[in-house]
């Protein structure tokens, strides 16, 4: 094993999440052997508060391209857009290539 493999970053897949108790989607990274059914469970992967929604509601994967982050493992993804516009030619203009 080549000496600088062990610092090597993870890819972690992220995935979307829809919760129809409260019409929210949210996108988190996991590794593709987890799952979340909860939206408890799908705040505490995001570091988001439940907000007023039952932590047992119901969530839904939904069907995306399987974007693909690296980092350490449960790393947050952020948009290029999330810190300036990203300088694609819909930047914004409401045709956001990242969403």
């Amino acid at each position: 094993m080549p000496a600088d493999s062990a610092a090597a970053p993870h890819a972690v897949p992220t995935y979307d999440y829809h919760c129809p108790a409260n019409g929210r989607t949210v996108e988190v990274s996991h590794k593709m052997a987890d799952s979340v059914s909860t939206w408890g469970e799908l705040c505490h992967r995001a570091g988001l508060p439940l907000d007023g929604t039952p932590g047992k509601a119901r969530v839904e994967r939904l069907i995306t391209g399987g974007n693909v982050i690296t980092g350490a493992l449960g790393a947050k993804y952020e948009r290029p857009c999330d810190t300036g516009p990203c300088g694609t030619p819909a930047c914004g203009g409401g045709g956001c290539a990242f969403e």
